[in-house]
């Protein structure tokens, strides 16, 4: 599962990334993002792009392409 696939309101833990995304996972790093790191996705645009997520008491709106590269699990 990833960021793209939560619901409004959901609350989730980062596990890891796909394969094959170094380049958004060097920007997702230095934004934050890292592995264990506990999220809720705050809003979503009608058709899910883009995505506002709050992770570490700011909120970080990520794009699509973004958002589906984040591999998480539920809390």
């Amino acid at each position: 599962m990833t960021i793209g696939d939560l619901e409004v309101g959901a609350k989730a833990r980062v596990i890891g990334y796909r394969k094959g995304s170094s380049s958004y996972r060097t920007r997702l790093l230095a934004m934050g993002v890292m592995r264990g790191e506990s999220i809720q996705v705050r809003r979503a645009a009608p058709m899910g792009d883009p995505v506002e997520i709050l992770l570490k008491g700011f909120a970080l709106v990520l794009r699509k392409e973004e958002a589906s590269v984040v591999l998480v699990e539920r809390m």
